[in-house]
């Protein structure tokens, strides 16, 4: 396919630096038991978080770049938080980011590690992901497209790498690289690996490679086994988010990847209460603890106050889209994809927090503190 960015030649070779053999599929996959994911989720608080990106950012590259990275933003975000209820972020990461500069990605992450511990939360890292522009660049990140939901996050891999068999080196040691610096900390939830590898980003047809859901398939399983291969003390999940999963014979072959190989069940649902607590229904025959990854969109009737009370009940971990209102734009529904917005919208479709910290909705809040027993601060 025709290629937009090609690698530069002085990053691919600090890169190489860095690399190793890429190992081969292994007959023993190393997957927690049930058991042992039961005993884990039994030694967790009740876990209710959002999907977190800082508000000055458009995306995970202008988060963790050098000339972006804000720690003092995200302190101030991270500490609303936990002023709100919760105890838990979903933050997404990059494999440009550790192409560009490993060493000072380790060190920015950790960054928010340590920002996050301070007000009691646990990240739970996503390493990839299909959706939106398949088309990622390092460096300077547009602006914001006008009334446009999300409009600028990026795949990870991208489409001209996911096929490059010099580049699965760097895709390797990405993995392994990370796990490995923060394999034995406790502050750490877990590791999301790859956020909806087979969405199909239909909004960037004329990019989107044709192949994708082949390839991805090809490479999931391996990004599982190089995870593992690191000895973290942490669960390995891929939350499925589409179509059906509690039938084997009609689930799509990557949703049986990520049921198969995850040792803790996570997934996506934006629907109504009751289609909601279905989902969690059709999972139960995995015998493992859920946690729902994302959920909450206003206008679809799936709410902080419809929805948190199915996930305390049936005890599953929930994280909400998103935590405050920024360059994501994500209070815009999805269709603004295909008409944008000149207006914000009645309500916003998600978001915790407005610009300026405040909820957007102060029952929301309180739906969060009182059903988790954190009462609101003095």
């Amino acid at each position: 396919m025709r290629r937009r960015t090609a690698l530069k030649a002085p990053l691919l070779a600090a890169a190489a630096m860095t690399l190793t053999p890429v190992p081969r599929a292994s007959a023993d996959d190393g997957r927690w038991s049930a058991d042992r994911a039961g005993r884990w989720y039994q030694q967790q608080d009740w876990l209710v978080g959002a999907n977190y990106i800082a508000g000055n950012a458009v995306n995970q590259l202008e988060m963790f770049q050098p000339g972006t990275f804000d720690p003092r933003r995200i302190d101030a975000e991270l500490r609303l938080a936990s002023l709100a209820g919760l105890n838990t972020v979903r933050v997404f990461l990059h494999d440009l980011l550790w192409l560009q500069d490993p060493t000072g990605f380790l060190r920015r992450v950790g960054h928010v590690v340590d920002i996050a511990s301070r007000h009691g939360i646990r990240p739970l890292f996503v390493l990839f992901d299909s959706c939106w522009d398949p088309l990622p660049a390092l460096g300077k990140q547009p602006a914001p497209r006008p009334g446009v939901h999300n409009s600028r996050w990026v795949q990870s891999p991208g489409a001209e790498n996911l096929d490059d068999r010099r580049y699965k080196r760097v895709l390797h040691d990405y993995v392994v690289g990370v796990l490995t610096r923060f394999r034995g900390d406790r502050r750490i939830l877990g590791w999301d690996l790859w956020n909806e590898p087979d969405n199909p980003a239909k909004q960037y047809r004329d990019t989107e490679r044709a192949d994708k859901l082949a390839l991805v398939a090809d490479l999931l399983p391996q990004v599982f086994r190089w995870a593992r291969s690191t000895g973290t003390i942490h669960p390995l999940t891929s939350g499925v988010w589409d179509g059906v999963w509690g039938d084997a014979r009609l689930r799509s072959e990557i949703a049986g990847i990520q049921l198969d190989q995850s040792d803790v069940i996570s997934f996506h649902s934006y629907d109504s209460p009751v289609g909601f607590d279905a989902r969690i229904s059709e999972l139960a025959f995995t015998g493992r603890p859920l946690l729902c990854t994302e959920y909450m969109a206003r206008s679809l009737d799936c709410t902080v106050e419809n929805i948190l009370p199915i996930t305390k009940r049936r005890n599953v971990a929930a994280y909400a889209w998103g935590l405050t209102a920024g360059k994501t734009q994500t209070y815009f529904p999805w269709d603004s994809w295909d008409r944008p917005y000149a207006t914000e919208p009645q309500p916003w479709f998600h978001d915790l927090l407005g610009r300026d910290g405040e909820p957007y909705r102060p029952a929301e809040i309180a739906t969060i503190r009182n059903l988790t027993g954190r009462p609101r601060p003095s």
